[in-house]
């Protein structure tokens, strides 16, 4: 059973006066440990999916009394005065004060399935009607791609350069094959390339992109396949989501008056 020192620091941090109305948990030395912290960290055991039983319960109230103690000793030592602790404080109510409005500006502001529905169509339309089947070679300069080009041209096996120089961990030991793909899922150089070769082709050229310079090779070509829709729901609505979040915080920040002083 594990609660760690940080969640119970910010229940403790987050708990206004008018919540310490609540009974009495334990009092440690004279000082009051209440119950309506108890009560928000089993809430937040329940959450996770933990059973809250009898000696998950003594287990809270013990690492409450443990966390009281140590809390005791360092304002003895003045340690809560300190800048370094007043400022971790600060920014500790700042962090769970906002992630509590985004949480809640979140639940205000659900996707609705007509919007994930729409989005999906965008995505099947970004995808393609055909997908890709590609080996490459990553490697760091554009003298080491040409070098590999004139090996490949001479008959070298791109599998066996691949495993031997590439430095794509996803795709070296499988002899640089990348699998199936969608242009739109590889970076905009690469399919700009792999979408022109023949099947069996090698690139002429390196392409470079921000990962390094890429010799690539067209496998097969087939109709697209986008996922299902039921398969990417969840992935489309929080995308969605952060869209919501990243267009709220344009528009507060747009009402905003900020003055940066260094």
């Amino acid at each position: 059973m594990k609660f760690t020192s940080t969640l119970i620091a910010l229940a403790i941090l987050s708990m206004a006066p008018s919540a310490y109305a609540a009974d009495t948990l334990a009092t440690v030395n004279g000082k009051a440990i209440k119950q309506s912290i108890f009560d928000y960290i089993a809430k937040d055991a329940t959450a996770r999916g933990q059973k809250v039983d009898g000696q998950v319960k003594q287990a809270i109230t013990n690492k409450l009394i443990d966390s009281e103690l140590v809390y005791q000793e360092a304002q003895k030592l003045g340690l809560d005065k300190q800048a370094d602790y007043l400022a971790r404080e600060e920014l500790s109510r700042r962090e769970l004060l906002t992630s509590m409005y985004l949480q809640d500006f979140v639940k205000k502001n659900p996707i609705s399935e007509s919007d994930t529905k729409a989005a999906y169509e965008e995505y099947k339309k970004a995808y393609g009607d055909k997908e890709y089947s590609a080996r490459h070679i990553l490697v760091k300069t554009e003298s080491e791609a040409k070098d590999i080009i004139a090996q490949l041209n001479k008959g070298a096996d791109f599998a066996k350069i691949a495993k031997e120089k590439s430095l794509d961990p996803g795709s070296k030991e499988k002899g640089g094959d990348l699998g199936w793909f969608s242009p739109a899922s590889m970076v905009k150089p690469f399919s700009d390339v792999a979408i022109n070769l023949q099947k069996g082709s090698i690139s002429s050229n390196p392409v470079q992109t921000q990962f390094g310079w890429h010799v690539i090779k067209l496998i097969d070509t087939r109709t697209a396949q986008p996922l299902p829709y039921d398969k990417v729901k969840d992935g489309i609505q929080k995308n969605l989501q952060q869209r919501d979040l990243e267009k709220m915080m344009a528009e507060l920040r747009t009402k905003a008056k900020i003055d940066i002083s260094k």
